[in-house]
């Protein structure tokens, strides 16, 4: 054709005549003609451009539409009749001009429809909105003729079509309603055609069909199935908004109508929605100027139901415009707070992106964009803002209060910076530990508990609380202020903690070890422990970190002072000893000075097991290096005899008491006079409960030597036994108590006889190593011991009877 007549020049010159046609009348053929000018053009070669497409329809349709209604009573019959044959005409050019190739393409069919829609929306005039719904309504159910369309996949205005279609349904104007009803129900059959299974398309269309020309009601209870099944998430997004959209109109009846479509589509379980950001920004800046009470009213449940099932995309928009624009435009929060049901679970999914360590393992996420804890926060703290909800705040108090403290026990001890890319916007707007911090207040006042925060502030707790040297003190002055206030919480804040140390891999268990020891200090609390928690306890006992050790060892006290739970310290008691054997010096210190404490709240009559197996557990520990671990053994060892009655000596206590007889003496020269003083004193328990009489007056008064002598000769017996004692001192550090331990054996040994003399190989072999001590005191005094032994053996044997018959000392033996 170009090589003819340029066909572009010639469409734009059909274009001009067509623009030449009045507006105000319509008298000829000229536009009619014109149209099918471009119908027979667009049949040859080359195809037309999108842009003059577009050109050509806009013109189309601005010339008949804006023609004035076209009244029967008023115009010649011959006027209607080429009326409708212009009508007619324009139909054929769309659909002309729709086609590429052999199918329609639904890329260009959309771009018509940019062009047609504005005509019956933006119109206020009746002849207009019939005009562009029965063009539209005509023009798809021509491509409904088509078993193929091309570009359906990119075709994205299903969903603005329905809405449109759908609010026009139910239109005052019944003609307006009858081809909004068509332009729907064909918009239906291209989805079914298109989006459908094969084997179903029939059935569907002979149901589609009954509704054919039918009430609006029914129109659309189809409208609600196809939002559902033949929409994209996006397109869905696009029918919602257009509904929105409607609710600003000044007409009620537009208002009205936008109402009862939305509450249909979204009665039941909402389906995927896209474009949530979007529908929440168009919420959030028009919700003042929606005035109409049913409007409102679906609205707030459009919101709600949103931050259902996109709680985070929900919660992320609202923070984002917040900080974007003038605080106060909409209250979304007071929105979201308006319904309880759905505080309730906004708060607990708030509460698990808060804790996301706590979430199960094969629990997979349900929301597409997942908000970080620091968001969480953000949002729980707004939430809290609101007055509405005070009572539901109480049943998650326990849960919330706790996830927040773990929370900054995490940025201020552990600094968390993983955050993604889309969120950090948002962080940057607050101090993430000062904002979790006012949440927590916030949660506090709201609960009725602003006397705790001014409390707590005044005892300097949250300026602790955000120190990373001082934050557990922080803590402690936290749970301090709930016990002494006698905080309603406590019990279940107690369970909440708990739960939480059930799972020894959960992070942030620091911070629940030292909140639970001062925490158990409340008498409620303390009636609450029972063996299966203390089980639990128990299981953080295994652990050697320092840091956690230290307050274990403090709720080992508290323990001991509450009646319900010293019950329980059977449970701990082997866990505690163990601390005993810890590689960590500092550990040991730690556990021996809380065993020094704890035996002042331990009576014998529920804890002799335990104070028995401690008596064992001390003896290492009186031969230490260190002065601080040395003497804290023997003042628990003189404590713990001082609640020995004489009726409770009984071996294997009895035994081990008379076993640390000679220590106890020894240590008389400790260099430390502070352990000689304790020593002394548990002489004289000792003596009351073996019932020496004589030899407590020795102990209370007596030096080592004199003490020694007396003990020999009031327990002769007992020599060989206290002499496997002496040789055990040969190994002590300090050289005092080694140079007593040689000058006591030597006394022990003069006072043997050949046989006892034999049985002492041991004791022989341990003082010829003496000889070789570094201190030369000590050597010095051990070889001269050794010489008389040997000078004692050789007069024994020179004095030995021949006779077999001859009397024989009572034979002695080592315990």
């Amino acid at each position: 054709m170009d090589n003819y007549y340029p066909k572009a020049i010639l469409a734009k010159k059909i274009e001009i005549l067509i623009l030449e046609e009045s507006t105000e009348i319509l008298m000829g053929n000229m536009r009619q003609q014109a149209m099918l000018c471009i119908v027979a053009l667009s049949q040859v070669n080359p195809p037309f451009r999108l842009s003059q497409k577009l050109d050509l329809v806009n013109v189309g349709v601005s010339s008949l539409f804006s023609l004035p209604p076209i009244m029967p009573s008023l115009y010649r019959r011959d006027n209607a009749s080429l009326y409708l044959q212009t009508v007619q005409a324009l139909d054929d050019m769309l659909q002309a001009l729709v086609m590429d190739g052999m199918n329609p393409n639904m890329l260009i069919l959309q771009h018509f429809l940019e062009i047609i829609l504005p005509w019956s929306s933006l119109s206020d005039k009746v002849h207009e909105q019939m005009r562009a719904l029965g063009t539209i309504s005509r023009l798809l159910r021509f491509i409904c003729s088509f078993p193929e369309l091309s570009h359906m996949e990119e075709f994205s205005m299903s969903g603005k079509l329905m809405s449109i279609f759908g609010l026009f349904c139910m239109d005052c104007n019944h003609e307006i309603s009858k081809e909004a009803s068509e332009a729907l129900h064909y918009l239906f059959k291209i989805l079914v055609l298109q989006r459908s299974v094969k084997q179903k398309t029939e059935t569907i269309l002979k149901d589609l069909q009954k509704h054919f020309h039918g009430a609006w009601l029914a129109s659309l209870q189809d409208l609600t199935l196809f939002f559902k099944k033949y929409l994209t998430p996006e397109e869905r997004a696009d029918m919602i908004m257009v509904s929105m959209e409607a609710m600003t109109n000044t007409s009620r009846h537009d208002i009205s109508a936008a109402s009862k479509m939305l509450k249909m589509i979204l009665k039941y379980t909402i389906p995927e929605i896209g474009k949530v950001p979007e529908i929440i920004q168009y919420i959030y800046y028009h919700m003042n100027s929606i005035t109409e009470t049913t409007a409102q009213k679906t609205i707030k449940k459009i919101l709600y139901l949103l931050s259902q099932y996109y709680t985070d995309e929900v919660i992320l928009t609202l923070l984002k415009i917040e900080d974007q624009s003038q605080k106060g435009v909409c209250r979304p929060w007071e929105i979201l707070a308006s319904f309880p049901k759905g505080y309730e679970m906004i708060m607990d999914y708030l509460l698990q992106r808060l804790t996301p360590h706590q979430r199960s393992k094969d629990q997979e996420p349900r929301h597409r964009t997942e908000i970080s804890p620091l968001i969480a926060t953000r949002a729980i703290h707004e939430l809290l803002l609101e007055p509405s909800r005070r009572m539901e705040v109480q049943s998650f108090f326990s849960s919330l209060f706790m996830a927040l403290l773990f929370q900054i026990s995490f940025l201020v001890v552990e600094v968390d910076t993983e955050i993604s890319q889309d969120q950090q916007h948002i962080a940057e707007c607050v101090d993430p530990i000062s904002s979790t911090v006012e949440a927590l207040k916030t949660l506090m006042r709201s609960s009725g508990y602003g006397d705790y925060v001014s409390s707590i502030q005044r005892h300097g707790g949250w300026w602790l609380l955000v120190n990373p040297e001082r934050h557990y003190d922080g803590v402690t002055v936290l749970a301090r202020s709930l016990v002494i206030n006698n905080c309603w919480h406590n019990r279940p804040l107690f369970s909440s903690i708990i739960r939480f140390l059930q799972d020894p891999d959960c992070k942030n268990h620091l911070t629940a070890l030292v909140f639970l020891t001062e925490l158990l200090q409340c008498p409620d609390v303390a009636a609450l422990v029972d063996d299966f928690t203390t089980h639990i306890l128990a299981n953080w006992f295994k652990s050697e970190e320092p840091a956690i050790v230290k307050p274990l060892l403090q709720m080992l006290e508290v323990f001991a002072k509450h009646e319900n739970m010293v019950r329980r310290l059977r449970i701990l008691q082997p866990y505690v000893l163990n601390y005993c054997y810890s590689s960590n010096s500092d550990i040991v210190l730690e556990t021996l000075l809380v065993l020094k404490n704890l035996l002042s709240h331990l009576t014998w009559r529920h804890s002799s097991s335990f104070l028995i197996q401690l008596t064992f557990t001390l003896v290492p520990f009186f031969e230490e290096v260190s002065e601080h671990l040395r003497l804290a053994a023997f003042e628990i060892y003189e404590s713990l005899l001082a609640k020995v009655k004489k009726r409770g000596l009984v071996f294997p206590l009895k035994h081990q008491i008379l076993n640390l007889l000679v220590p106890l003496v020894l240590h008389l020269r400790d260099v430390n006079t502070d352990v000689a003083l304790i020593c002394r004193s548990a002489l004289c328990h000792t003596a009351a409960m073996l019932g020496w009489s004589k030899l407590k007056a020795v102990f209370a008064e007596k030096d080592v030597w004199n003490i020694l002598g007396a003990l020999l000769e009031q327990e002769t017996n007992k020599a060989l036994w206290f002499l496997k004692q002496c040789v055990a001192l040969f190994k002590s550090p300090q050289v005092p108590i080694r140079w007593a331990a040689v000058w006591f054996a030597g006394q022990i040994i003069q006072t043997l006889d050949l046989e006892e003399i034999d049985e002492i190989e041991e004791a022989y072999t341990a003082l010829r190593h003496m000889q070789r001590d570094s201190d030369p005191m000590v050597s010095c005094l051990t070889t001269q011991t050794v010489y008389i032994l040997e000078a004692k053996k050789k007069l024994l044997l020179a004095k030995a009877p021949t006779s077999c018959f001859c009397r024989r000392r009572p034979q002695r033996h080592y315990f």
